[in-house]
C-alpha cells in the first residue's frame, strides 16, 4: 500500500503529530510520499527520513497511491484537490486548522484514520467541481474548483455590473462588489458568509449569489449543475479579480468567462462515523446554547 502526504506547513509544535502519523504508517509497512517543502521544515529522525520518498508536483503523483493525506485546515485541502486531479486518489483530511468542514478528522483521530485507511473501512464521497472556460489561457492547467468560482471588484474600486446567462438565456444583471457560483460543497464556504444557503452535497446543483448587492431584491438562486453560466461584467475600472477556490487572477473586464460542472469528480474520505449533518451540527454549533 502506497499514501501521500501534503501540507503547506505546520507551526513547529506540530512536528511531534506529524512524527506520529509517520512512525504510524511505516509501523504497518505503508510507503509513503511526503511533499518535499513539507519534508524540508523539519529536522525528523533519520530512522523515519530514509524511508521516505518526497514528491514536488501532480505530475509525481501515479495512480497506484491509494490515498492522499492533507494536513492543514480546508485551504490545504483546495490545494491538494490541485494535486490529485482526475487521478481519482481518495483525499483524507486531518484538521491542524480551525473550522474544517473539508479536513473534518480531528488531529486526535490519526490513529483511526490510518486504521480505516489499512482495513479500507472509510467511505469516500464523491463531490463535483466546477469548471472555468475563457477565451484566455487562466489558471493554468488547473482551471477547475471545488468550492466556488467568483468574480470580485478590486480593492477600492466601485461596484460592477456583472450580466449573468443560463445557457445563453439572460438571468439577472448584479450590480454589487461580486458574484459567486458555489458547487455545493462550497455552500458553507464563502457562499454563507454571504448569506447563500447551505445545500446538501448530493444535490447536483449550483448556487449563484451575489457579494454585497445594490438592489435590496436581489437574492440567491440555486440552479441546476446541468446549467452553463456565463458573463459579461461592466464597470469603471478596467479590471477585476476571477477566483477559483483560494487561487486569483486579475482580468481585463472584456474578458469572456462561462462555468459549468467539471468532467470529473474528486473522492474525500470521512470515517464511517461522520456525516454531512454531523458535521454541520459540530462545525456550526447547531442545537447549543453558548449563552452559559
Amino acid at each position: 500500500m502506497k499514501v501521500a502526504i501534503y501540507s503547506r506547513g505546520l507551526d513547529a509544535e506540530q512536528q511531534l503529530p506529524l512524527q506520529l502519523l509517520l512512525e504510524e504508517l511505516l509501523k504497518h509497512k505503508i510507503s509513503i510520499l511526503i511533499y518535499s517543502q513539507l519534508l524540508a521544515l523539519y529536522q525528523l529522525p533519520e530512522s523515519l527520513t530514509a524511508n521516505l520518498v518526497s514528491f514536488q508536483s501532480h505530475e509525481d503523483l501515479g495512480d497506484e497511491i491509494e490515498c492522499l493525506i492533507s494536513l492543514g485546515g480546508d485551504g490545504t485541502m483546495l490545494d491538494a484537490i490541485a494535486l490529485v486531479r482526475d487521478k481519482g486518489i481518495p483525499l483524507l483530511g486531518i484538521n491542524f486548522g480551525r473550522l474544517g468542514f473539508l479536513a473534518n478528522i480531528n488531529r486526535d483521530e490519526m490513529t483511526s484514520a490510518v486504521d480505516a485507511i489499512i482495513n479500507q473501512t472509510f467511505v469516500v464521497d464523491k463531490r463535483t467541481l466546477i469548471h472555468l472556460d475563457a477565451n484566455i489561457a487562466l489558471f493554468g492547467d488547473a482551471p477547475f474548483a471545488l468550492n466556488e468560482f467568483a468574480i470580485h471588484k478590486r480593492d477600492i474600486s466601485p461596484m460592477i455590473k456583472i450580466h449573468t446567462y443560463l445557457n445563453g438565456e439572460f438571468l439577472n444583471t448584479f450590480w454589487a462588489d461580486g458574484l459567486i457560483v458555489s458547487t455545493p460543497t462550497g455552500s458553507t464556504g464563502y457562499n454563507m458568509s454571504c448569506n447563500g444557503p447551505i445545500v446538501f452535497p448530493e444535490s447536483s446543483s449550483f448556487v449563484i449569489t451575489p457579494v454585497a448587492p445594490h438592489n435590496l431584491n436581489v437574492r440567491s438562486i440555486v440552479v441546476p449543475d446541468s446549467n452553463i453560466i456565463s458573463f459579461e461584467v461592466e464597470g469603471r475600472a478596467d479590471q477585476f479579480i476571477c477566483a477559483m477556490d483560494a487561487r486569483r487572477e486579475i482580468v481585463d473586464k472584456d474578458i469572456q468567462l462561462a462555468v459549468k460542472k467539471e468532467k470529473f469528480t474528486v473522492k474525500l474520505v470521512r470515517l464511517n462515523e461522520g456525516s454531512f449533518l454531523s458535521t454541520l451540527r459540530n462545525k456550526l454549533t447547531w442545537g447549543m446554547d453558548k449563552r452559559n
